[in-house]
């Protein structure tokens, strides 16, 4: 049979139904994500405790600056995912040694450039971004130590690339219960114990991204098949090289220039105060959980595609595109409604005592949470063509339809009606542009899906399809 199979961990993605093994497969991711997300959560949980309302701003701001900048690898590493599961959906085995070793390599290079960046850059961004001056030094002490742990955060990235495009998504789900733990008990035990706020807090995520990137990396090192890494043997090989960047770099882009946008979002919320900002950054939190179990389906949608087009399965694949899109649909309405009728105790948990925050918070879980499904099938439009080697249009039509029009919602309606509204109403109009702007790209990326499919990867001959 055309999938190779390294261990029994991996999933067989070109075969038999789709539904049940892209659960399987996408489960652990969600639970992954979901545990990456409380860990997150706890440390604002805990600096909101322990520290008070500025903590939270200061350490939530971070947020969209972070991804503006580790963005553009992560989205390199998304694409060596789906180069990876093409090359062994067509049991090229061959070139998968040269491949995976590209890859861990990236992720140590990547590592040390973005380390740099940010502490090096940190307060300057922070002052573009017109944090207040009641936040910034906290945010930069914030921003300077986590991004020392940048390293170790590209290496379990990049390795978590080859784990997953192999079909084993359990392990990284073990090795970051295991970090996420260490995070937690830090968090209390440098933030509660020992009086450290922010920077307690940044602490313990880069000894939880150690840890995570020593685990993974043993693991790689001890794999029985064609993926395992040799810490020797490690170097940048050209043809990978260019196959990655040629479809890892367009994701990159989008990934940038979203969270550009964001940003520029995050400097018009900053503009509204403090309390806009805590509001704002307690229902990020929460939103985030959201689009983890979404993403998770978006990411399973990826690599099947990925795998079954090396195997030139294209007759699967609208049938895993309809999968993930109803799972993801499910998912982002169930729990974006739930988590609107259960808002304001969630919001109290980060904001005890800032009433105000909670209903900025409040104000975003009924104009973005609700609607977060949008963002989520958006999301899986992207990833199914990028799956199937189309990653240059994607970009194209979110920059344009999502970032472009959010961009010029913020320069032209925000702006508009900001002098004359009190900053709920502002704030409202505000985010506004988000559920727009993911449904009009949806629409267009499952246009020109359908027209790949229909024109470019039509059905092959029963035939031509070697089982072997």
């Amino acid at each position: 049979m055309a999938h190779v199979r390294s261990n029994n961990h991996n999933i067989d993605m070109i075969h038999g139904k789709v539904l049940v093994p892209l659960i399987l497969y996408s489960v652990p991711i969600v639970l992954t994500q979901v545990l990456q997300l409380l860990f997150n959560a706890a440390d604002i949980v805990v600096v909101g405790q322990f520290v008070g309302d500025s903590a939270v701003a200061a350490v939530g701001s971070c947020a969209p600056l972070i991804n503006l900048i580790i963005n553009l690898f992560i989205g390199v590493s998304l694409g060596a995912t789906v180069v990876l599961a093409s090359t062994l959906g067509a049991n090229q085995k061959d070139r998968i040694h040269d491949l995976t070793h590209t890859i861990f390599s990236l992720g140590i290079i990547f590592g040390v450039i973005t380390g740099l960046i940010g502490v090096i850059f940190a307060r300057t961004f922070l002052e573009w971004m017109g944090t207040t001056a009641e936040s910034i030094d906290q945010a930069t002490l914030y921003l300077r130590i986590y991004f020392l742990g940048s390293p170790a955060f590209m290496i379990y990235t990049f390795g978590r690339a080859i784990i997953v495009a192999t079909g084993d998504t359990r392990r990284p789900l073990t090795y970051l219960t295991i970090s996420g733990l260490l995070n937690v008990v830090l968090n209390l035990i440098l933030v509660a114990g020992f009086g450290l706020g922010v920077a307690g807090v940044a602490i313990a995520t880069v000894a939880s991204q150690i840890l995570s990137a020593i685990l993974m990396s043993t693991a790689l090192c001890h794999l029985n098949g064609e993926c395992r890494i040799f810490p020797f043997e490690l170097r940048i090989h050209k043809a990978p090289l260019r196959r990655i960047l040629k479809l890892g770099l367009p994701v990159g882009l989008q990934n940038t220039l979203f969270s550009f946008s964001n940003v520029i979002i995050q400097s018009s919320v900053n503009s509204l105060g403090t309390a806009c900002m805590a509001g704002n950054s307690a229902c990020m939190n929460i939103d985030s959980f959201i689009y983890a179990g979404m993403n998770s389906f978006t990411q399973g949608c990826m690599t099947f595609a990925g795998q079954n087009y090396g195997a030139k399965r294209y007759d699967r694949l609208n049938a895993i595109y309809r999968a993930s899109l109803l799972s993801i649909t499910f998912i982002g309405l169930s729990l974006g409604v739930l988590s609107y009728l259960l808002g304001e105790p969630l919001l109290r948990l980060y904001l005890p005592d800032s009433p105000v925050g909670v209903t900025f918070g409040l104000a975003r879980m009924m104009v973005v949470v609700i609607p977060d499904f949008l963002c989520g099938i958006m999301d899986c439009g992207s990833g199914m063509l990028r799956g199937i080697k189309r990653s240059v249009f994607p970009m194209i039509a979110t920059v344009i339809g999502s970032c472009g029009l959010r961009l010029l919602w913020v320069f032209t309606v925000f702006d508009h009606f900001q002098e004359n509204a009190t900053p709920l109403s502002a704030y409202k109009i505000l985010l506004i542009s988000y559920p727009v702007s993911w449904a009009l790209t949806f629409f267009v990326l499952f246009g020109y899906y359908v027209y790949v499919r229909k024109v470019h990867l039509p059905n092959p001959d029963p035939a031509t399809i070697s089982d072997t």
